[in-house]
């Protein structure tokens, strides 16, 4: 019997909740999250975004056929050329600008899941490294859904964090999610339940990271 994306959620199901269901991700929803906090959180984005995309270039080399690294090469030129370009205007709406978010330092939470990300990748192989990037890919789209479903979110202009909330509400990104998954079901379907195992400590152990990335925003932590 193969294996899909659920079956990592549901092995690791209190982590993934817990990560889904977050402190910050409910203020967010509710509007009520501390400016500061959020201002926070989104200059360490912009690192992590950074250590994205050298995880996709790591994936493009990675690749061992053509398919592989057109899929690799593309997810690192959105997020090099769009995805960053994106959220450096978001930031200047929030006060900060691109010369503040160049010499930032990067907080520990940040540190420690790009660099499990990036450590994984060069152990293992490129399902590996999906694996431990899915809490972001995917998990984003997951907890859009479910703020969407929760009476205390509030949306519009009630909202200080509407247009976060509507990013990964998007068409286009809910569509990155879905196309995510599958392409992790299709490569999950032919592992040995042994393999699944060894995938699952992955999947643990980025979701409590993303988990510490969000406690990073509510805490103000360096």
């Amino acid at each position: 019997m193969g294996y899909r994306f659920s079956d990592l959620t549901q092995a690791c199901h209190d982590d993934w909740r817990a990560y889904i269901e977050h402190d910050f991700v409910r203020q967010l929803a509710a509007g009520t999250l501390a400016d500061e906090a959020f201002r926070h959180y989104l200059k360490q984005d912009y690192l992590f975004l950074i250590h994205f995309g050298r995880a996709y270039a790591l994936a493009t080399y990675k690749s061992r056929d053509i398919t592989e690294l057109r899929h690799s090469l593309e997810g690192l030129k959105t997020i090099i050329d769009v995805e960053l370009g994106l959220h450096i205007d978001y930031c200047r709406e929030w006060g900060i600008s691109e010369a503040d978010l160049a010499g930032l330092p990067e907080a520990r939470a940040t540190m420690a899941y790009t660099r499990y990300v990036l450590d994984t990748g060069n152990r293992g192989d490129l399902l590996d490294m999906h694996v431990a990037l899915a809490p972001c890919l995917v998990g984003y789209g997951v907890i859009s859904q479910w703020q969407a479903e929760q009476p205390f979110t509030i949306r519009g202009d009630a909202n200080p964090f509407e247009k976060w909330l509507q990013m990964y509400a998007s068409d286009a990104f809910q569509a990155a999610m879905r196309d995510e998954i599958a392409w992790l079901d299709a490569r999950l379907a032919d592992i040995t339940p042994e393999r699944f195992e060894q995938l699952t400590t992955i999947f643990r152990d980025a979701t409590r990271l993303e988990i510490d990335f969000w406690q990073m925003g509510l805490d103000l932590a360096d």
